[in-house]
């Protein structure tokens, strides 16, 4: 019983003087907004990203439409150079990442380089380079030609690797990659990066171009993709009766994170504070959750605790939400059992009806929909409703169709993945 007390009291020791971790910098690219502001309004205002392909001939596809990201140009953005070496998930990490490092006034040469860091997650990375290459190679019909950059632009490290070459961070400097959570997860760890003194500044988020030939192919053979090719802009339908599988988006987005005095020192302006995070498997079935939420559950419960937080603080759950049939099923299961009765006191909201979903992507973008959600006092709806399923509770809040005024103090995110992957990250007021 000793140790036991000892044990414990240690870990209280370590939560009370572990670092705080704030964000001061961010940046977007969706397909609803080009930029943070344009995003936050979008969301705000319920705009569907949602469209017929224009990338490639679709017509013999199921699914014929995505959440394409629109009206943008490499070209405007990077120099020929760049374009050439860099797939287009990596020019997506390098724009929103130098957004979130302006929009954070940081003055990058005034700080120790060797404590900061990029931590970045992509689920696929370089897919549209291995299709082009792949299909380059085979048609011709002597020796199959690769391109010198095919491997360094497919990587899913290369991403942070151009991040951290542009800005001269020395910290840490690598890529997570856990199918959907994988964004999710660089927060995560880019968090602990800082609060466990490491690093001082952290450039985090994730990138995904998945909108391919294969892409739309590959999932749409899965059957995970809604096929309401006649009305896209309502394909995506989370919590919905006729929700029919989800929409495939495509974007990035960026947090620059900061030890608390490292930010105060500077005078930045802060956005929200991380609290906690959690990471967890279902251990259960390749694409499918588990049917009662385990998973989902236990990740939610972890994030409370390491955020050190009683569930009733919880105001906003962004949740993973794709608008597939067990998917959505499976984690309003999980957050009942997380959260209690509490759950009829929350807001509940689903992101993805109007971005789509951006794969590795998805943790950080609707991450920032949290942030966006607790400096503006409302709360971004979950559009495209007009059936009610009856196996959901009717008197959750799923916030949906308009935006809801809210005062909001502590917002969570949750992201799943294929292969079973869980992760929460819980934000936060900043006082």
């Amino acid at each position: 019983m000793d140790f036991l007390f000892l044990f414990f009291s240690r870990l209280s020791f370590l939560h009370y003087y572990m670092r705080r971790v704030v964000i001061t910098g961010i940046g977007a690219l969706s397909p609803i907004g080009n930029t943070y502001k344009d995003y936050a309004q979008a969301l705000l205002d319920g705009v569907s990203g949602a469209g017929e392909l224009t990338r490639f001939d679709a017509s013999k596809f199921k699914t014929r439409f995505a959440a394409e990201v629109k009206n943008w140009e490499a070209k405007d953005h990077l120099d020929r150079r760049e374009i050439r070496r860099l797939d287009r998930f990596s020019q997506y990490a390098v724009i929103v990442a130098e957004e979130a490092v302006q929009h954070s006034g940081l003055d990058v040469e005034s700080i120790d380089l060797s404590r900061a860091g990029v931590i970045w997650g992509s689920g696929i990375g370089g897919f549209e380079t291995i299709e082009k290459d792949i299909e380059e190679a085979t048609l011709n019909t002597g020796t199959p030609r690769y391109s010198p950059f095919l491997i360094p632009k497919l990587i899913a490290d290369i991403a942070p690797g151009h991040i951290s070459m542009k800005y001269g961070f020395r910290g840490a400097n690598y890529a997570t990659v856990s199918a959907c959570a994988s964004s999710s997860h660089a927060i995560s760890n880019a968090f602990d990066y800082i609060r466990l003194g490491r690093g001082d500044v952290a450039i985090t988020g994730g990138s995904e171009a998945a909108i391919t030939k294969a892409g739309i192919g590959g999932f749409s053979s899965m059957k995970a993709l809604s096929e309401r090719n006649d009305d896209p802009k309502t394909a995506s339908r989370p919590f919905d009766k006729d929700r029919d599988g989800f929409l495939l988006g495509e974007g990035a987005g960026a947090f620059l994170l900061e030890e608390l005095e490292h930010a105060k020192k500077r005078g930045a302006t802060i956005y929200a504070e991380i609290l906690g995070s959690g990471a967890t498997a279902d251990a259960y079935h390749m694409t499918a959750p588990h049917p009662e939420g385990l998973g989902a559950s236990e990740v939610m419960a972890q994030a409370l605790r390491d955020a050190n937080i009683n569930p009733t603080k919880i105001d906003y759950i962004n949740v993973h939400g794709t608008s597939t049939p067990l998917g959505d099923i499976a984690e309003v299961k999980a957050i009942t059992k997380v959260f209690g009765e509490h759950i009829y006191d929350m807001n509940i909201s689903s992101t993805k009806s109007m971005t789509g979903h951006l794969l590795g992507a998805a943790g950080i973008i609707e991450s920032i929909a949290c942030v966006t959600a607790i400096n503006k006092s409302a709360i971004p709806p979950t559009i495209n409703h007009f059936t009610d399923d009856p196996d959901l509770d009717k008197r959750i809040n799923f916030t949906f169709n308009t935006a809801q005024e809210r005062s909001i103090e502590t917002a969570m995110s949750n992201t799943f993945g294929f292969g079973g992957h869980n992760s929460t990250v819980i934000y936060r007021k900043y006082n």
